[in-house]
């Protein structure tokens, strides 16, 4: 099995990395080194560019511990209420080490008691950006890879010239007349 050498993540999750090196470096060393190898090893790409079988926040990923039984989880940015045992976020070891990793991709990891544990993933089974990607295929949207040239189209409701001449119709219209009290708003 391929271990990391590299690991793919979005813009938004290589940023909120970053940020979570700025918020918290005095975080235990553990945690510190997995985040640090994350971030350094990172090849970074647009949500429209990422491959549907790396994982990224928001993915439900089956991966192995070691020799252990798959697990399911949704890597996560923090732990959310009422999701209690279907999330792994990002600020446990395990989930930092999950993102940005492609399916047959491993990361060992030390443990607490200092031993080494290896992640594997084994299937991406949701990825928000893939997901993403085939409503707009459905939509009738744009290829992968075409994105920005096959948005929605826009309508013209109102054009500020058509404004402006209102406007400007209306401020005449009040010159026009003789009386030039201004009324009440003008106070």
């Amino acid at each position: 099995m391929p271990t990391i050498d590299t690991c793919q993540l979005t813009i938004k999750d290589y940023t909120i990395l970053e940020v979570m090196r700025e918020r918290h470096p005095a975080r235990d060393e553990t945690f510190s080194a997995i985040l640090q190898r994350k971030i350094s090893s990172a090849v970074v790409v647009f949500r429209e560019d990422i491959p549907a079988t790396v994982v990224t926040l928001s993915s439900r990923v089956a991966y192995q511990v070691n020799d252990g039984p798959a697990e399911t989880r949704i890597v996560a940015h923090d732990e959310m209420r009422g999701l209690v045992g279907m999330l792994l976020p990002i600020t446990n070891p395990r989930g930092l080490a999950l993102l940005g990793l492609a399916e047959g991709q491993s990361m060992s990891i030390p443990t607490a008691n200092g031993c080494l544990e290896t992640l594997t993933v084994h299937e991406v089974v949701y990825q928000p950006e893939a997901a993403r990607r085939e409503r707009l295929k459905l939509a009738g949207g744009a290829a992968p890879g075409s994105w920005r040239l096959g948005g929605p189209v826009l309508r013209v409701v109102h054009r500020s010239d058509e404004l402006q001449d209102k406007a400007e119709n209306k401020v005449m219209a009040a010159f026009d007349t003789e009386f030039d009290d201004p009324g009440p708003s003008a106070a």
